[in-house]
């Protein structure tokens, strides 16, 4: 086995802080849009360019990396946004760079200033969210979701401009069904992009902040913090 001088370990070194450097300034943390001058204007800002390029339909949902709903959910309520309604349990589908996994998380939903916040725990069978979590336990926007009535019809337009397929998902609970696919856009958008189409006995629909927070209001009541899908 070659040994490694004292240079070579310092470079190998410099080269390992410098990835983290980098990850570090490209991260995008939830509390810089929500402590800034204008929350709204922030979030549109994100992946502007590459938005209005590929004429993609208006920004629905920040999806945040956090290490556990449940607690960042109880900060973000402190700041006035939610209740959240929280969901734990399996995918339906979950096949990542062609190949199908078995992955299980949890997530929480509620809006702010017309946006749906997504909290997501990295979850059991996949890395695709641990790789996004802060060292430092903050709240990372990861992607940026779109609702299209046909999510596989929105892939092969970014997929034929060269943006491969990342993961295709779906969650089925009863009558529910809400398919979801992400797109590896890292290097073009700054942030990977998602379609969602969501359907009730088949039909597309648009969720209702209204009734997402309502039932997390209940949830909360219940005492029953995470319900299982």
């Amino acid at each position: 086995m070659r040994e490694i001088g004292k240079s070579e370990s310092q470079a190998q070194g410099k080269l390992s802080l410098g990835l983290v450097f980098v990850k570090l300034a490209t991260m995008v943390l939830l509390a810089d849009l929500l402590d800034g001058p204008d929350f709204a204007a922030g979030v549109q800002a994100l992946a502007q360019g590459f938005r209005i390029k590929f004429g993609l339909p208006a920004l629905h949902q920040l999806g945040i990396v956090v290490p556990g709903v449940e607690a960042a959910a109880a900060q973000l309520e402190g700041r006035g946004i939610g209740p959240f309604l929280i969901l734990a349990g399996p995918t339906r589908l979950w096949r990542e760079r062609e190949e199908d996994r078995n992955f299980s998380g949890k997530l929480g939903i509620a809006y702010h200033q017309g946006f749906e916040l997504e909290l997501l725990e990295p979850g059991r069978g996949s890395d695709f969210y641990r790789q996004s979590l802060d060292p430092e336990g903050r709240m990372v926007v990861q992607h940026l979701g779109f609702l299209a009535p046909e999510v596989d019809a929105a892939v092969k337009r970014l997929v034929a401009a060269g943006h491969p397929l990342w993961v295709r998902g779906q969650i089925k609970t009863g009558p529910m069904r809400a398919d979801f696919a992400y797109l590896d856009t890292m290097a073009a958008a700054g942030l990977i992009i998602e379609f969602i189409s969501m359907r009730i006995f088949g039909r597309v629909v648009r969720p209702r902040p209204g009734l997402i927070h309502a039932l997390g209001r209940l949830q909360k009541r219940s005492g029953r913090r995470s319900l299982s899908v």
